[in-house]
């Protein structure tokens, strides 16, 4: 637990510690649902090559969730008023101005330290530095479409980097990390709106279309089946044995059928912390893969190939 300041304390450290807590606000909302999921994927895709690399690939996920996460809360403080009143900008600890100030700042600190581990870091660093302008910046999440694979894309680049700086090798991802980091993004993409349900009031106010605001029910209807749907595929690719097998199947049909029946915003909130839970676990599937193949082999996703192609060809 963070220790929040106190009159007993030096002025200098009361301040120290509130700015840290500050920027811990800026990156609170997404622990579940970012910075946990990733740092697993990580350690596990790497594999961790030392339990200090775990804080190091951790701290870097973090810095660039906040760079990510600042940009996008200087756009729109009253949604957040709303949906998220915790977050540093509402909550008054820090202004506007300030927060830009700081946004920016957090671009040559992100290239900076990923320059300290390699160049192919710096170059991770800076395109999801591209990616956060062209979602902020350059209004990329007004659009549900375009919000949804912004967002997956840079999910996966921060798997990537992750993944670098927890392994043995910071200049290359393995075959097996990378499939996991492309499998990722599409399941993000896909299920990515169960977490719109309960911001649908917020994002209405700063005009975001978002796929529950646009399409109420038919939103529901493709997560309650776009869950089960991946458990499935997740479970063919990765070859888990029949228990895990059933055991995440059946808790993903549970998820998404929690998005079709329960519909208030605090069934939508518990829900999204339900599909955060599935999300991350997914995560640690490469590491499962190791275990059971080693990192001579990788998941073969043909099945994957064959059966996309076989439902365009009936969808046509």
């Amino acid at each position: 637990m963070i220790s929040l300041p106190t009159m007993t304390q030096p002025f200098w450290l009361r301040r120290i510690i509130s700015d840290l807590y500050t920027l811990f606000l800026f990156t609170q909302s997404d622990i579940r649902i970012a910075l946990l999921p990733v740092t697993l994927f990580s350690v596990a895709a790497a594999p961790l090559a030392s339990p200090i690399q775990l804080f190091e690939s951790t701290f870097w996920i973090w810095l660039h969730l906040l760079q990510c996460n600042v940009a996008n809360q200087i756009k729109a403080p009253d949604e957040d008023k709303i949906n998220k009143p915790s977050r540093p900008i509402p909550a008054g600890r820090i202004t506007v101005e300030d927060a830009t100030f700081l946004r920016w700042a957090l671009v040559p600190i992100c290239l900076a330290y990923s320059a300290l581990y390699s160049m192919e870091l710096a170059q991770i660093s800076l395109t999801l530095i591209l990616f956060t302008m062209w979602y902020n910046e350059r209004d990329g999440d007004k659009d549900s479409l375009s919000k949804n694979f912004l967002t997956a894309v840079m999910y996966g680049i921060s798997e990537l980097g992750g993944t670098l700086v927890a392994g043995r090798n910071r200049t290359q991802v393995s075959p097996t990390g990378r499939i996991a980091a492309e499998v990722t993004v599409a399941v993000f993409m896909s299920t990515l709106h169960a977490q719109d349900f309960k911001d649908a009031e917020g994002d209405r106010l700063t005009g975001r279309r978002t796929f529950p605001i646009a399409h109420p029910v038919l939103s529901r209807f493709a997560i309650g089946l776009a869950i089960p749907l991946w458990s499935i595929l997740l479970t063919v690719m990765w070859q888990l044995d029949l228990l895990c097998g059933i055991a995440f199947v059946g808790y993903g049909c549970y998820v998404g059928a929690r998005f079709m029946l329960y519909r208030t915003v605090q069934d939508d909130k518990l829900s999204c912390k339900y599909y955060c839970a599935w999300f991350s676990v997914h995560h640690l599937f490469p590491a499962y893969w190791y275990c059971l193949h080693g990192a001579n082999e990788y998941p073969n996703l043909a099945f994957v190939e064959n059966m996309l192609i076989d439902m365009f060809g009936i969808a046509a």
